[in-house]
């Protein structure tokens, strides 16, 4: 069988990233261009400076993409781009570029969903995972509770009714003066605290989540208590958001008589979630699955190796396809 080598966008928020991906699973370039310096002065991502920062440097993350991989575009077969959710601006950079592109080099395109390619990401990480598997997705703008049954059949199990969990960490971070971006930098603080703070963990009868009260019982907490130890209400803060995640995780596992799953999205990053999830999952005899973390952040090899899976599915898209901000994961 010929090797497919796709070439893929992704500029939903801040990252402008382009990857070259033969096959799906083998990564021969992954370039990403962070923003996260212009946007610390403004506490989170202004969105139109995102778009001007994409529009920036965009052909110039294509150009270093192709020289890392040695390749030509007379190389590339496919051209993919991340097409929503995300930032309705920063969408259309990408999404514009790769249209373009396939259209000039008289190539396929594919419009791939970002929470797809989080999920994806895992797939790149182990080369031997294959689905039905459950994912749990934690991102900035995301909480997806997701059974994946097939490459392009996600059977979603619970969300979020209100904040997202990486939203939930940004605000906290603020909260308590450490910053912009609020996961590393609360993470980082967590391993220094010894202290509870008795932050309450919201739990459903079903599969769903709701981070919105425990970032108000920070907020009340912190103005309660002047002399407050940060270490001790961000190890409080992270020790009750990531008990939840894994208490629904375990559940479905154990209803779905699963035996693999998988972290996603940037929050996958945080190491008292993997560490939490390792142990549950050892205790269940269930394989474990995180990519590393440049994968576990916004990047386009995801986008790729989404890209690929859908293009051998016959899952193209025409130039008319726009982008989506608030796209489901079901339209996939």
């Amino acid at each position: 069988m010929k090797d497919i080598v796709c070439l893929a966008i992704e500029s939903s928020c801040d990252e402008t990233a382009v990857a070259i991906v033969r096959n799906g699973r083998e990564v021969l370039a992954n370039v990403v261009f962070t923003q996260i310096d212009i946007h610390k002065k403004f506490g989170g991502v202004v969105p139109e400076i995102a778009s001007r920062h994409h529009v920036e440097s965009i052909n110039l993350v294509i150009k270093e993409a192709l020289e890392e991989a040695h390749m030509t575009f007379d190389d590339i077969d496919v051209i993919g781009a991340t097409y929503g959710p995300g930032l309705i601006g920063a969408l259309l950079v990408g999404l514009s570029a790769a249209k373009g592109l396939a259209y000039a080099l008289n190539k396929p395109f594919v419009g791939v969903n970002h929470i797809k390619g989080h999920i994806f990401a895992n797939f790149i990480q182990y080369k031997e995972l294959e689905p039905p598997f459950i994912c749990m997705v934690v991102s900035g703008g995301h909480t997806y509770l997701v059974r994946v049954n097939s490459y392009d059949d996600f059977e979603i199990l619970g969300k979020t009714m209100d904040d997202a969990i990486g939203e939930a960490f940004d605000k906290v971070a603020r909260v308590v003066g450490l910053g912009y971006p609020g996961g590393p930098l609360i993470d980082k603080a967590a391993k220094l605290g010894t202290d509870n703070c008795g932050f309450k963990r919201v739990c459903f009868d079903n599969y769903d989540f709701s981070f919105s009260g425990i970032k108000t019982a920070v907020i009340n907490y912190v103005s309660k208590n002047p002399e407050y130890n940060v270490n001790d209400v961000c190890r409080s803060f992270e020790e009750a958001v990531t008990d939840v995640v894994v208490k629904n995780s375990e559940k479905a596992i154990k209803e779905y008589n699963l035996d693999k799953i998988a972290l996603a999205g940037g929050v996958a990053a945080n190491s008292m979630l993997r560490e939490k999830m390792q142990n549950m999952c050892a205790k269940n005899g269930v394989s474990f699955y995180c990519p590393d973390i440049k994968l576990c952040t916004d990047n386009a090899a995801m986008i790729a190796c989404a890209t690929y899976y859908n293009y051998i599915l016959g899952k193209t898209s025409d130039f008319y396809l726009n982008a989506v901000a608030n796209l489901p994961l079901r339209e996939g």
